[in-house]
């Protein structure tokens, strides 16, 4: 049956349409179109294809939902090897200027010629793949293997949505392999294994966390289902090229990464050209310096001759090309040994189990203990007293236990287990229904809880209590000078002067502070009070919702749920803590004291302009400090991040701004300068 012409127009048009928003959403993370409208488009591109098989085509957008289970993968020789490259040792900068000295030996350069153009660029810890596209259309993927000989993974590859199913663009070869790296995002990667463990948490078999985000991308790539490989959060960058057939000519490695990306293939705006070693040494002093904060897990950066002829003279040694070298960071993995599992108790009273680790140097920093984050985490890796341990540390989180080496264990190792009393107060550990935490009872008659609490209470954006610093607070919880918030009001001179390192001029300065600090707001005074989930904008919103403290704590979980941005877990946090007889005492005693605020009526709450929206800081504005800028956000809805993803909406940016611009314009946030935050949170900024 033929397929009349409007349909076959139709569905050529939508796979144009769609191949175009896939490219503006997963490449230029920049869409153009709402979700539903795309899912629109897309279900009618299926109707289509199912109404008229015939329409089907390997190029279609349809086809990245994932075919059927594979037995196993497929063989692949490549056309041109997929070579490694050596590895340079020295990770100090001198690494660079030694493969240029090698370079402009093995090249006959002489001091006092023209320094040679190198293209610089990421070393992404991830999958090497190679994608063949013939007249445009992606006909097979296939990792590296041997070099040689590689795994047919395209129906995996496929459920990509970074890679083009489709070219575009002029002068596109007939054949074309991009060589690149198929790896998965930190933010993606903790969500992820925040998804796996609710799946352990519920009792489900087989499911596990995933080590680090390269085991996972490559555990995705080499699934045999691809429906299972498309839930993973997959994205891919492309560095090279393997074989060209036709097309137009080049005459340097950069011209064809630009080329690649004038096509549809995302290349990394961390790419450049370098004019000699010492630019070389540039490079990688300064994606060191950023490397914590960039959204993907890197090993280190790449250095390659820009020019194809040079690479050609150049040639090959045992099957490493000469004119390419891998600079390598320090290593963000290691191995070292348990020497003991401690138990730290947390503000919240959160119970942490922490290993406590023989000194190691990982990813720039020695590292003396790694988080087991609660007892599942513990029992799942099994970690015990005197194991080896690989431990990671990557960007700005907290070092962790990733495996234990079985093999290392001593005989007679006991498994490690949660204690069911405090380790500081000796008050009952619970775990609450459907959480994976303990936490310990005692409140403030824990020192440790008190401890932190108290520290919480007196900072800046709370009471804001100038001098009240953590080691005076060590000083006076084990004094038990203070036991309790409103202890801090009954403090006495002569009691702070016998402190250590205590003078009278420091303690006439702490008296002063906290006699100043009576004088508050109710935002403030809530947010230092610590209820769990209670942040600052969240403060805000109670104070401007009910207006009075007394109208806060008798407030019932319905009335609670009526405050904007305030959901059922943080209403009935807010509802236990002020059903607590001992924290009404405290706040009772604290008014005693002559803790005081300006109180209102009820406020209405219209919608607020930046609802939703996520803005990052960064640099020096011309007239407002960052905590000016941070509330007046705030206020406005919105909610201030500490670093630059994907989800990030603007960029408000000044003077020495950094890594956090370059991050922002590598993809495609929107930067703002504080004329224009002004102009946001008039709403005149779309």
């Amino acid at each position: 049956m033929s397929i009349p012409a409007k349909d076959r127009e139709r569905a050529q048009a939508l796979r144009e349409l769609l191949h175009h928003h896939n490219h503006r959403y997963y490449v230029l993370d920049a869409p153009e179109i709402a979700d539903a409208e795309y899912d629109k488009l897309f279900r009618e591109l299926q109707a289509l294809e199912e109404q008229h098989p015939g329409l089907l085509s390997p190029d279609s957008p349809t086809q990245r939902v994932g075919g059927k289970v594979l037995e196993g993968f497929a063989k692949v020789r490549h056309r041109v090897p997929m070579l490694s490259i050596r590895t340079e040792t020295d990770i100090e900068a001198s690494g660079a200027r030694n493969f240029d000295a090698r370079v402009r030996r093995e090249l006959g350069r002489k001091e006092g010629d023209p320094p040679v153009d190198y293209v610089a660029e990421l070393k992404f810890d991830g999958l090497a793949i190679s994608l063949r596209y013939e007249h445009g259309v992606l006909v097979q993927a296939a990792t590296r293997g041997d070099g040689e000989v590689g795994e047919d993974v395209t129906q995996n590859i496929r459920t990509v949505g970074q890679i083009p199913l489709k070219l575009h663009g002029r002068d596109v070869p007939p054949v074309l392999e991009v060589r690149g790296e198929v790896y998965m995002r930190r933010d993606d990667f903790e969500r992820l294994n925040e998804q796996q463990r609710e799946k352990i948490a519920k009792g489900a078999k087989n499911e596990k966390t995933f080590v680090n985000p390269r085991n996972a991308a490559a555990g995705a790539v080499r699934q045999l289902d691809p429906a299972i490989a498309r839930q993973r959060p997959l994205s891919f960058y492309a560095y090279g090229w393997g074989e060209i057939v036709g097309g137009p000519a080049f005459e340097t490695h950069h011209e064809v990464l630009q080329a690649l990306k004038g096509w549809g293939v995302p290349v990394s705006e961390r790419v450049v050209v370098a004019h000699g070693a010492d630019d070389l040494i540039a490079y990688h002093q300064a994606v060191g310096r950023d490397r914590d904060q960039l959204p993907f897990d890197i090993d280190g950066v790449v250095y390659k001759v820009n020019s194809l002829a040079l690479q050609k003279q150049l040639g090959f040694v045992t099957r490493e090309p000469r004119w390419a070298v891998a600079h390598k960071f320090p290593a963000q993995e290691q191995m070292t040994t348990v020497e003991s599992i401690d138990v730290y108790v947390g503000r919240t009273g959160k119970l942490t189990p922490v290993a406590r680790l023989q000194p190691v140097f990982v990813g720039g920093v020695t590292v003396t203990n790694a988080t087991l984050h609660n007892e599942d985490e513990a029992r799942r890796k099994d970690v015990r007293i005197g194991d080896t341990v690989v431990v990671r540390r990557a960007g700005d989180v907290i070092p962790e236990v990733v495996s234990v080496v079985p093999e290392k264990r001593r005989d007679g190792a006991e498994p490690f287990t949660m204690p069911r009393t405090c380790p500081v107060c000796g008050s009952a550990a619970v775990r609450e229904e459907g959480e994976a935490d303990y936490r310990c009872t005692g409140g403030l008659f824990c020192s440790a809880q008190r401890k932190h609490a108290i520290l919480h209470f007196a900072q800046r954006r709370a009471m804001d209590i100038e001098g009240l610093g953590e080691k005076l607070v060590d000083q006076m919880v084990d004094a038990n000078v203070i036991r309790t918030l409103p202890d801090l009001y009954r403090l006495g001179l002569q009691g702070l002067v016998a402190l250590e390192r205590m003078g009278e001029k420091s303690a006439q300065n702490l008296l002063a502070a906290l006699e100043q600090s009576k004088s508050t707001t109710l935002p403030r005074f809530l947010y230092g009070l610590g209820i769990r989930h209670v942040g600052e904008s969240t403060a805000r919103d109670l104070a401007r919702h009910f207006g009075k403290l007394d109208a806060i704590m008798d407030a019932g979980l319905e009335q609670l749920l009526e405050v904007p941005d305030v959901g059922p877990i943080v209403a009935e946090s807010v509802h236990a803590f002020f059903q607590q007889p001992h924290n009404r005492e405290v706040i009772e005693q604290l008014r005693a004291c002559g803790v005081h605020w300006e109180e209102s009526e009820p406020v209405a709450q219209a919608p607020k302009p930046l609802s939703g929206k996520t803005v990052v800081l960064t640099g020096t504005l011309p007239t407002l400090t960052r905590d000016e800028a941070k509330e007046m956000l705030e206020a406005a809805g919105a909610k201030v991040a500490g670093s630059v993803s994907r989800k990030t909406d603007y960029v408000v940016a000044g003077a020495e701004a950094g890594s956090k611009l370059d991050k922002a314009r590598e993809l495609g946030v929107a930067v703002l300068d504080e004329e224009g935050l002004r102009r946001l949170l008039a709403g005149t900024v779309a």
